[in-house]
């Protein structure tokens, strides 16, 4: 099937990628890898994310949403660290709401503020999460001003990465054709980085809908590698996503991500 094809020829261009591609040092690489595994590392980066997933629902529908994700941290003091953090949505989706049918579009905007101590053993990061009505065609809008707290917690030992990422976002505003907003969201993670940069990880995305009762869930394992394209450091990470759990008839058969991080080390 194609969507199996496009997986291979995927994984093929990654791994042609990684390997033709000039490695830094590997203490640079193994430096970068670590900041870029820690959601509130001081590094700034610029993700995109391309998350595809194939058949889904009774009309074996397509969606391709790519996440423009850029984080900057700044230094409030020696001891403190501000990270914002900022999620948009690209949506393209066929044959979801109707056969033949096609949406494209901006979704909501997500932006986040952690103020992230320097000195805890652990690390954490605590803040707002502002939920900002950017999305430009209804399918994807919910048309609704919303904030509520967010908080990541992690610990990073002998190139190991596990942690959790967490947002609630409540409505405040907006239209009143649309419903009101209560939803969270939950991310475990672990990394595994080796000194070289490459790295081995994995997911598991939880989104509850608290006003609809559903719950939405993808495990997304990846594997990664720190590169050189010319003269810009870049993550390439790719793997498969499994939709466990969805909303009655929205379930996809099989799903990919791939994500390319342009990095940009403090000098």
């Amino acid at each position: 099937m194609y969507h199996k094809k496009a997986l291979k020829n995927l994984l093929a261009v990654f791994i042609l990628l990684v390997c033709s591609a000039k490695l830094y040092a590997q203490d640079d690489a193994a430096e970068l890898a670590k900041k870029l595994a820690n959601p509130v590392g001081s590094l700034i980066s610029v993700p995109f994310q391309i998350n595809t997933d194939y058949g889904i629902g009774p009309l074996d529908g397509s969606r391709n949403i790519v996440n423009f994700q850029p984080v900057v941290p700044i230094v409030l003091s020696k001891n403190l660290n501000l990270i914002t953090r900022m999620v948009l949505p690209i949506i393209t989706q066929y044959n979801i709401t109707g056969v033949g049918q096609q949406q494209s579009g901006l979704g909501d905007a997500l932006v986040s503020a952690f103020f992230s101590p320097t000195t805890s053993g652990i690390t954490w990061g605590a803040g707002p999460a502002l939920s900002i009505p950017t999305g430009t065609n209804d399918a994807f809008a919910s048309k609704k001003l919303g904030v509520g707290p967010t908080i990541v917690a992690l610990k990073q030992t002998n190139g190991l990465t596990i942690g959790v990422l967490a947002n609630q976002i409540w409505s405040i505003a907006g239209s009143g054709s649309t419903p009101s907003v209560s939803q969270a969201f939950i991310q475990p993670f672990i990394t595994y980085n080796w000194k070289t940069g490459a790295g081995l990880g994995g997911t598991l995305e939880w989104t509850q809908n608290w006003k609809a009762n559903t719950t939405t869930m993808y495990l997304v394992p990846t594997v990664s590698g720190i590169t050189s394209l010319g003269g810009q450091k870049v993550q390439l990470g790719v793997g498969p996503r499994f939709n466990i759990a969805t909303v009655d008839g929205g379930r996809a058969d099989l799903g990919w991500r791939a994500i390319v991080s342009f990095i940009f080390p403090k000098k």
